[in-house]
C-alpha cells in the first residue's frame, strides 16, 4: 500500500501532459480485455493514423492493460500500469490519472487489471461519434466514428465470439469496421496480449505483439499476422523439442506450424528434419524434395545440421536427403 501511495503522489505532483506540445488526435476504436479462462490480458486497436500500435496499447503480465487514445497522452500507459502494479484497481488507477490531467476532457482511456476490473473514460470534448462501454472484464471505446453503433457492436462481438483472446479481440475490431468504423477510413492496427501471470521470463510472457503500421486493409493484415504468430510459436515449440531430442513431439509441432503458414518453406523443412532424425526417412524425403524445389538454398543447410547433431551423422541418410 505504501508503494501505491508513493506512486500516486508522484503522479499527482506532476500534472499529466504538463509542458507537452499539443498532440493531434488519434481517432480510434479499441478494446481492452482480460480472458476469464486464462487470465491473459490485451489490447486491440485500429485507426486512420500511422503506427497506432506505437501509442495506444500498453500491457504488463500479471498487472493489466491500457488503451490511451483521442488526444493521446502516452503517459497514461506506463503510469496506469504502475498504479495497478502497486495495488490499485483499474477504476482507481484511471480516476487518479484523470484527476491529475487538466486536459482530461479530450482524452479517451480504458484499463483492465489482472482481476478483470475494468474502467473507461470518454472526455466531453472527444470528437463525435465517441463513447465507450464497460463490460465484465473488458471495455470498448471509440471516437470520431461514422456511427454511434460502433462500440456497442464491438461489445456484442466480444461477448459472443469463440476462440482465444486474440480471436475475440479481432472479432471486436471487425465488428467495429462493419459498422462503419473510423469516419476517415483505415490505416493501422495493433494487437498486444500478455500472460495473466508473469513467468519471470518476460520474453515468453508477451504472447502477441503485432503492428500493422500502414495498410489499406489493416484488419485483414493483422489477422494474417496473428495466424503467422501462432505458426511461429509452434515452430519455437518444435525447436525446443529438437534440442531435447524429442523428435515425435517436434514433428507434431512443425506439422501444425506448416499447416498454418503454407508457402513458408522453413516450416516443412524443420518438419522433415524431425522426421529424418526420428528414423522416418521415407516420410521426410518427399518433404525435403518439395522444399528444395521451392528454395534450393535449404539443401546447403543439411550437412551443417549434421555437424551440430541436429541431423544424424549418417552418410547414407545425408546423401539421400541431398539427392532430393
Amino acid at each position: 500500500m505504501r508503494l501505491a501511495l508513493l506512486a500516486l503522489l508522484s503522479v499527482m505532483a506532476l500534472p499529466i501532459g504538463a509542458g507537452d506540445p499539443p498532440r493531434r488526435p488519434i481517432h480510434t476504436y479499441s478494446i481492452v480485455a482480460r480472458d476469464a479462462a486464462t487470465g491473459d490480458m490485451g489490447v486491440a486497436v485500429q485507426s486512420h493514423w500511422f503506427s497506432v500500435g506505437s501509442a495506444v496499447p500498453w500491457a504488463e503480465p500479471g498487472v493489466g492493460a491500457v488503451a490511451t487514445q483521442s488526444f493521446t497522452e502516452p503517459s497514461y500507459g506506463p503510469l496506469g500500469l504502475a498504479l495497478m502494479k502497486a495495488g490499485k484497481s483499474a477504476p482507481e488507477a484511471l480516476k487518479a490519472l484523470l484527476s491529475a490531467d487538466a486536459d482530461r476532457e479530450v482524452r479517451q482511456v480504458a484499463m483492465v487489471d489482472a482481476q478483470g476490473r475494468a474502467a473507461a473514460h470518454t472526455g466531453a470534448k472527444c470528437i463525435q461519434a465517441a463513447g465507450h462501454e464497460v463490460g465484465e472484464g473488458f471495455t470498448v471505446e471509440a471516437n470520431l466514428m461514422d456511427k454511434a453503433t460502433v462500440w456497442p457492436a464491438m461489445a456484442k462481438a466480444f461477448r459472443t465470439a469463440k476462440g482465444d483472446l486474440a480471436d475475440r479481440l479481432l472479432a471486436a475490431l471487425r465488428a467495429a469496421q462493419a459498422e462503419g468504423g473510423d469516419i476517415r477510413g483505415q490505416q493501422s492496427a495493433a494487437l498486444l496480449i500478455v500472460k495473466g501471470k508473469p513467468s519471470g521470463q518476460p520474453w515468453n510472457d508477451r504472447l502477441f505483439d503485432l503492428r500493422v503500421e500502414d495498410n489499406p486493409d489493416p484488419l485483414k493484415e493483422l489477422g494474417r499476422l496473428v495466424q503467422l504468430r501462432r505458426a511461429y510459436r509452434l515452430m519455437d515449440e518444435g525447436d525446443g523439442f529438437v534440442t531435447a531430442g524429442k523428435w515425435a513431439e517436434a514433428k507434431t509441432a512443425y506439422e501444425a506450424a506448416a499447416k498454418l503458414a503454407p508457402g513458408i518453406w522453413e516450416m516443412p523443412f524443420w518438419q522433415a528434419v524431425a522426421l529424418a532424425s526420428s528414423g522416418k526417412l521415407n516420410e521426410a524425403l518427399p518433404i525435403f524434395k518439395q522444399v528444395f524445389a521451392a528454395e534450393p538454398f535449404w539443401k546447403r543447410l543439411v550437412p551443417r545440421l549434421a555437424a551440430v547433431d541436429q541431423l544424424p551423422k549418417d552418410p547414407v541418410l545425408l546423401k539421400a536427403i541431398e539427392a532430393q
